[in-house]
């Protein structure tokens, strides 16, 4: 259970951080973040960044093996890199719809679910 908890705190750990890091490049769409500076993008980005935090943090204490869960840390940061390209493209359909994903974008997808498989291996 303790498994569970820790993959769904990632993707909402993920998704705000997809959000901080690329959200404000669609600002420009919206009226009253049209004419903001380098430094309000930045500091909106920092405060949405914040709550990645509230869901990164936990997510690893629960999910490490010392703490009591599942996972060893190297296990804990290629299922954070999975969650980060699922939440990524799965962000990137829906709000950046003229952005393909390519032949070799899904190609380096799959090199890194293996890289998920191989280091679970036993």
């Amino acid at each position: 259970m303790r498994g569970f908890w820790t993959i769904i705190l990632l993707v909402l750990s993920n998704t705000f951080m997809t959000f901080a890091w690329y959200g404000h490049l669609k600002f420009k769409e919206m009226k009253w973040f049209e004419n903001l500076g380098l430094i309000s993008v930045v500091l909106i980005s920092w405060g949405i960044a914040l709550f990645e935090y509230f869901f990164q943090v936990p997510a690893n204490r629960l999910g490490f093996k010392e703490n009591g869960g599942p996972f060893s840390l190297v296990e804990l940061k290629v299922i954070q890199e999975a969650v980060t390209l699922v939440v990524f493209v799965g962000f990137t359909m829906i709000f950046f719809k003229n952005e393909e994903i390519k032949w070799n974008h899904l190609l380096g997808f799959v090199f890194l679910i293996l890289a998920v498989y191989f280091i679970f291996k036993k």
